[in-house]
């Protein structure tokens, strides 16, 4: 049986002093009946290494570079996630796609790369609101989740988390009825299984895209859907505990 995962992206925001309240929250509030990970700002990782040591919470970097080391101005490396204690990158996130033109393959590279380090890839997948119209939702997805699978293979999707995360959205307030994610994650995880069902079935596939608490336990209980990628309402304390308390069975 698949746990449930959920993940708390805090994009560009946050500081030394916000960021100890927020985790001095979780650490208290948490009732352990989901996993936790927790994507900072990467030059509070250090913070997030010492606030969280002894704790269950895994904590990760919002984007890494493919290669080891190099000329590679602002970028990090997954050594250096590691160096302080990351279990995860977040990988493919629609903003990252957008607004830095990171393509498909890129993403792929990426992946690969997170893996041969050792530490889990958090994929990112999702279709825009002129793609949701156009009724090609499904086709958007396989080619995201294909450009991966073709790059490292069905066996690795027992070591990746994918994060469905509708486009339109992301930060918007508008949240997909637990019906049409639950839709999209059943499609993903058909589109895994032609593979290996096995694999289809271990793969844990998240929900992202305005998760509230208000909606989360609806979402979780979805039999496909295996927790959420949290945005905005991971950056307050009562509601991002709600969200990762909310779980169902």
């Amino acid at each position: 049986m698949r746990r449930l995962l959920v993940a708390a992206n805090w994009k560009m925001n946050g500081s030394k002093e916000s960021n100890a309240l927020l985790l001095n929250a979780f650490k208290a509030g948490f009732d352990g009946s989901a996993d936790t990970a927790i994507f900072p700002p990467a030059v509070y990782v250090p913070q997030l290494s010492e606030e969280l040591a002894g704790t269950s919470i895994a904590y990760g970097i919002q984007n890494a570079h493919f290669e080891k080391s190099g000329a590679f101005t602002g970028e990090l490396s997954m050594d250096m996630a590691k160096d302080f204690g990351c279990q995860y990158v977040l990988v493919g996130h629609s903003e990252r796609r957008e607004i830095f033109g990171e393509t498909d393959a890129d993403v792929a590279k990426k992946v690969a790369a997170i893996l041969a380090a050792g530490l889990i890839p958090m994929l990112c997948i999702g279709e825009t609101l002129e793609q949701r119209e156009s009724g090609i939702t499904e086709q958007v997805c396989e080619q995201q989740v294909g450009a991966v699978l073709e790059k490292v293979g069905i066996a690795a999707f027992e070591k990746i988390v994918i994060a469905y995360e509708p486009v339109w959205a992301i930060g918007t307030g508008k949240t997909a009825t637990p019906e049409q994610a639950q839709d999209v994650h059943a499609f993903i995880r058909a589109y895994l299984a032609k593979s290996d069902q096995a694999v289809a079935d271990k793969t844990r596939i998240l929900y992202g895209g305005s998760v509230k608490a208000a909606s989360a336990g609806a979402l979780f209980g979805q039999p496909d859907i295996d927790g959420g990628l949290v945005g905005g309402a991971s950056l307050i304390a009562d509601e991002f505990v709600a969200i990762c308390n909310a779980t169902q069975g």
